[in-house]
């Protein structure tokens, strides 16, 4: 059977899309698999910030419009870059085992979060990033960069930042770990919601690569997916506000933190939750809920203004 792979051209996007295509191999050693190269919209602008122009859905729309007209049976994504709503005939059939979620802290100068000199300058694009350096370290100077893992560590560079934050997940795929001054905790700052883990999609309709590609599904990290993306949903929010969510399994047991935060920082609203796996959607909603009622609608309510 044939698997046309849908793909971003990004260094990162063909690390993943390779590794499914060797995990479907692993399952139908038949199959006929090859990669379908693209670049979408937000491959193409780097000097806007995501929550400008339209959020991390320009990511992925032109490659599930490759499934839609069916140039492509499988699409390949950081989970973290899909919007918590799918077009009505797509769905995602796998969510592979997840890589260390947590994020990096990249310093020239080998800087850790505590020792960056007063006023650091940071690059990142990330507003969840940005809130929770400030939250920790208010005197540092964020400025936005944008592009893949090796455009921003060149832009860091070529302009004299201090430090860049990326995900750990995408520094161990691409065998580049060496280059982190410091892997931040959770508590120090709490992952993007599905940082970490692949979502695999197909089309509904497709039953025979459906049957092979769920056979490359984690349950542990779709109950993590799933927790932390109906916690998104219900806060409905995207990369324009400051939301970090992170789900740990331990057995049948699911515990989810979440946070929502002011962009400066300075106004954070947080919590947890934990229950069966089983009960996963429900605890990301739940918990959203619970930061809702304990302010972190006012905080989403005053970005949406902005």
């Amino acid at each position: 059977m044939k698997y046309r792979i849908a793909t971003r051209k990004s260094p990162l996007a063909l690390w993943q899309a390779e590794h499914v295509a060797e995990r479907i191999k692993e399952v139908e050693p038949a199959a006929d698999v090859s990669l379908l190269e693209m670049t979408t919209r937000g491959d193409k602008i780097l000097d806007q910030a995501l929550s400008k122009v339209g959020g991390k859905d320009l990511f992925v729309k032109e490659i599930e419009y490759a499934l839609l007209d069916k140039r492509a049976e499988v699409a390949v994504h950081s989970l973290k870059d899909v919007p918590t709503l799918l077009p009505e005939s797509l769905v995602i059939t796998a969510y592979p085992p997840r890589e260390d979620p947590r994020d990096a802290l990249i310093s020239p100068n080998g800087y850790t979060l505590k020792t960056l000199p007063e006023g650091a300058r940071v690059g990142t694009c990330s507003l969840r990033r940005a809130a929770q350096v400030l939250r920790l370290r208010p005197d540092i100077r964020i400025e936005e960069i944008r592009g893949n893992v090796q455009t921003r560590l060149q832009r860091m560079e070529e302009r004299g930042m201090d430090a860049t934050l990326l995900a750990y997940a995408g520094l161990t795929r691409l065998e580049l770990t060496a280059l982190a001054s410091e892997v931040l905790s959770p508590e120090q700052c709490l992952p993007a919601i599905g940082q970490g883990i692949l979502a695999v999609e197909t089309r509904v309709d497709a039953v025979d690569v459906n049957a092979v590609i769920s056979a490359l599904d984690d349950p542990e990290a779709r109950a993590a997916a799933l927790a932390e993306r109906s916690f998104l949903h219900r806060l409905e929010g995207g990369c324009q506000v400051p939301i970090a969510g992170h789900a740990l399994l331990d057995g049948d047991r699911l515990w989810l933190r979440g946070m929502v935060a002011s962009l400066d920082g300075k106004t954070v609203i947080e919590g947890d939750l934990h229950g069966p796996s089983v009960n996963a959607v429900s605890i990301g909603t739940k918990l959203a809920e619970q930061l809702l009622e304990r302010g972190a609608g006012k905080i989403l309510a005053n970005l949406k203004q902005t």
